[in-house]
């Protein structure tokens, strides 16, 4: 009698058909794109010629250029108007333009009103016509603008003609550097409330409703709360703005201010008759300090983006290079 065992069922046999029917290994092949290539082709020649255009145009007399570039007045223009400028108007503006922020989502509607009507105003108002008349705007103040409201009236009660130790010189005040930082700045407060306004309403209100809950007042709460998490959205068009309003110190001519870099760079080439390498010589500064704006916003962008799923940016970059070099096999 034999032992052995019988063989276990394994279910039902698949037909001989359905296993021919498998399909084997893909042979896929990739999507070509030869219009890739030509599109590089014609970049790399505009560059070869752009390149030689730029070493052997004698226009753009380079050595001219270099030594305009680290004159004195430049240098002091380049500190003094552009970058000092740029901080002291982006400071005022994202000042006033969260204030101007919280109080169009006010509701008191006297507070959104007013936040309204300022921000309608200076948007529609272009920076150079505002900064004209800002220079002008001494002759609203002929004996002097006074710190303090109703200052000459006081001063009549008591015999004098007005509050010397309270009244300032209009002309020093909105003509000059400063006045160019004053008029910028509540330019670019009336674009930073809509930047501030669209953060704070990107927050969940359950954020702050839950702060409330816990004892936090309402300031306290937009300070602690609400504005850390705004920050990813503010940050990235802040950037953009304070970029623009390098470029913008530019406009300070209208005032007019003398101590700033693009002023500087044209009373040069009006003495010299090296009209375009000047011009050079300031798209080569604009192009130094927008290009350290746009590494520190970045960095900042990492920084207040963290937990939110964006990845690295050198990851990011990384990873387009490899997919299109592996796309356009």
């Amino acid at each position: 009698m034999s032992s052995a065992a019988a063989p276990e069922d394994t279910g039902p046999t698949p037909p001989s058909g359905a296993q021919a029917e498998r399909p084997g290994t893909i042979d896929a092949v990739p999507v070509r794109h030869p219009w890739r290539w030509v599109t590089i082709a014609v970049i790399l020649a505009l560059i070869f010629l752009l390149v030689r255009l730029l070493l052997t145009n004698d226009a753009f007399n380079w050595s001219f250029v270099w030594q305009a570039m680290v004159q004195s007045p430049v240098l002091n223009g380049l500190m003094l108007g552009t970058l000092l400028g740029t901080v002291g108007a982006m400071v005022i503006g994202i000042t006033f333009g969260i204030a101007l922020a919280v109080m169009r989502l006010s509701d008191n509607p006297v507070l959104s009103g007013v936040a309204w009507i300022y921000t309608w105003f200076f948007r529609a108002i272009p920076r150079l016509v505002l900064l004209t008349i800002m220079g002008a705007l001494g002759v609203l103040f002929p004996d002097g603008l006074n710190l303090i409201p109703f200052g000459n009236d006081l001063a009549h009660l008591f015999g004098a003609d007005h509050l010397g130790f309270a009244t300032i010189d209009a002309n020093r005040v909105f003509v000059g550097v400063l006045g160019g930082i004053i008029g910028l700045g509540l330019s670019e407060a009336a674009y930073m409330a809509e930047i501030a306004r669209a953060g704070i309403l990107s927050v969940d209100p359950g954020q702050r409703e839950a702060a409330c809950a816990l004892g936090m007042s309402n300031g306290k709460a937009m300070r602690r709360i609400v504005l850390p998490q705004a920050m990813r959205v503010i940050v990235p068009p802040t950037g953009n703005e304070t970029i623009a309003m390098t470029k913008d110190t530019s406009l300070l001519i209208a005032i007019p201010v003398t101590t700033e870099l693009f002023f500087q760079l044209s009373s040069i080439g009006s003495r010299t008759y090296q009209t375009f390498p000047v011009l050079v010589a300031a798209v080569l500064w604009y192009l130094v300090v927008c290009s350290v704006l746009m590494v520190v916003q970045s960095r900042l962008e990492a920084y207040f983006g963290r937990g939110f799923g964006t990845s690295a940016p050198d990851e990011g970059f990384r990873t387009r290079m490899l997919s299109m070099i592996g796309g356009s096999k």
